[in-house]
């Protein structure tokens, strides 16, 4: 579920301040070391991943867990590692919304969906995965649950109740779910042994927190200790802006504030000191090794903001780029890697638009695919303290943006992007270094050797890397 509020850039102007003088170079090392906890725990094999969101109910017209496991091949051919599957627990059917209702009013913990298909079924995905060398996360909602969950009548005092003992939604507009009560130790731990429970009986490889701020930061931090002592779980927070989870439990939060960024590029709000305003902000705010979730869409954004076309115009893939070259780990929603323009319903049966053969959905396939093949394999791009420090390039636009990042191996990507629906030409101050870069564009090789004035179509960008895609 999508959060009331999102913070706002509310160190732009500090962040544009700072950079003015010249190009400054950060990394998250600069944060404080000493609680980041979270980032010393998470799985080794974050540091290159890349997450890729199901939402099981609209990606087949099955709607089932088979269809996500036939998929596999294509998404290894894609170059995802990480698939996060939304709610898969029955759903409430007491106050539900819509004909399906939402897969965030979950009615057994401990239980699947029966649409989605068996245990067996479910199990099968996660073996299949595994073999093609993918991890599987869950979508797990411990703020509330659907009105007819077993525990509301076996243990109501495991809610939040109003002055006449009514059990009560979080807020009215989710009025279809009921809030938990997080002071009740006894719910804690059933809580805890449920999310023990998928990891010891289907090896999951960890969890993303829906609402992950309504709950109590000391409950993660107790069922997150518990859970890796099964193995090493990757856990991704649904909040933004909360160090404190960030300090033990979670490794990545969410870049609601880099989306509305991306956005306001699209609607043509946005410039380039709000850009350079978010990177500081982010290099200053995030502990060693921990990161945002960087997009420009998912389950939320596509089904309450809008398809790709109404957010971005014609900048969808351009500011994609964006996420995968900016610190963070990035993510592609089902439909993202066809340029699927549909804007899902959430309560109903929608089938998302893949449309496999058409030009556009080509275009896109090989798009994304090089585009991943890029942040894997040069380490520059790589999440957390694994990645390169970031180095703003100056020019003189007021649109353009240029950037590098830098790893400890050397390895090196520079990007140029317009993220404008007009033309611009800028004197860029690149420099020097003696490497050789792949376009990202053609994969011909160039070398800098220093200012050079850059002219570039709307919406137009070129990455050049040390390491061919």
């Amino acid at each position: 579920m999508k959060q009331k509020f999102i913070a706002a850039f509310a160190a732009v102007a500090l962040g544009f301040g700072l950079f003015s003088a010249g190009s400054t170079a950060l990394s998250n090392s600069s944060a404080n070391a000493a609680e980041a906890t979270a980032a010393s725990t998470a799985p080794t094999w974050l540091k290159n991943a890349v997450i890729y969101q199901v939402n099981t109910r609209q990606f087949s017209a099955k709607g089932d867990f088979d269809s996500v496991t036939a998929a596999i091949p294509r998404f290894k051919s894609l170059g995802v590692d990480v698939l996060w599957l939304m709610p898969i627990h029955p759903i409430g059917e007491l106050n539900r919304k819509g004909a399906l209702g939402s897969p965030y009013s979950v009615k057994d913990y401990k239980g699947i969906n029966p649409d989605l298909g068996t245990a067996t079924d479910f199990r099968e995905l996660v073996t299949a995965a595994h073999k093609a060398g993918m991890k599987v996360i869950l979508d797990w909602v411990a703020n509330h649950t659907a009105w007819d969950n077993p525990w509301i009548s076996q243990h109501k005092d495991w809610y939040t109740q109003d002055g006449q003992g009514n059990v009560v939604p979080p807020n009215p507009d989710w009025s279809d779910v009921a809030d938990l009560n997080y002071s009740n130790s006894s719910m804690r731990l059933a809580m805890i042994d449920a999310l023990k429970y998928w990891v010891t009986a289907f090896d999951i490889d960890g969890y993303r927190c829906d609402v992950a701020g309504g709950v109590p930061t000391d409950f993660w931090d107790a069922a997150t200790a518990q859970l890796r002592t099964i193995k090493p779980v990757f856990m991704l927070a649904e909040a933004q802006g909360d160090a404190g989870l960030r300090s033990k439990s979670f490794v990545a939060d969410y870049g609601w504030q880099f989306k509305d960024l991306l956005v306001g590029f699209g609607n043509g709000t946005a410039g380039k000191g709000d850009f350079i305003g978010y990177v500081m902000q982010q290099q200053l705010s995030y502990q060693a090794g921990t990161y945002p979730m960087l997009f420009v869409t998912n389950h939320d954004e596509n089904s309450w903001t809008g398809s790709l076309k109404e957010m971005y115009g014609s900048g969808a893939k351009t500011l994609a780029v964006l996420t995968f070259t900016v610190p963070g780990i990035p993510l592609i929603y089902n439909g993202q890697e066809v340029d699927s323009n549909k804007r899902l319903k959430f309560f109903e049966k929608d089938l998302i638009d893949w449309n496999f053969t058409s030009t556009r959905s080509k275009t896109a396939q090989a798009f994304y695919t090089k585009l991943i093949a890029l942040k894997t394999k040069n380490s520059s791009l790589w999440n957390g303290t694994a990645g390169g420090a970031y180095e703003r390039i100056k020019n003189d636009s007021s649109v353009m943006i240029t950037f590098s990042r830098t790893a400890k191996s050397g390895n090196k990507v520079i990007v140029v992007l317009n993220p404008s629906a007009m033309a611009v030409t800028s004197k860029v101050e690149f420099v020097k270094d003696g490497k050789t870069y792949f376009r990202f564009s053609n994969g011909t090789t160039t070398k800098f050797t220093g200012s050079q004035v850059v002219t570039l179509k709307p919406w137009a960008y070129e990455v050049y890397s040390t390491v061919k895609p």
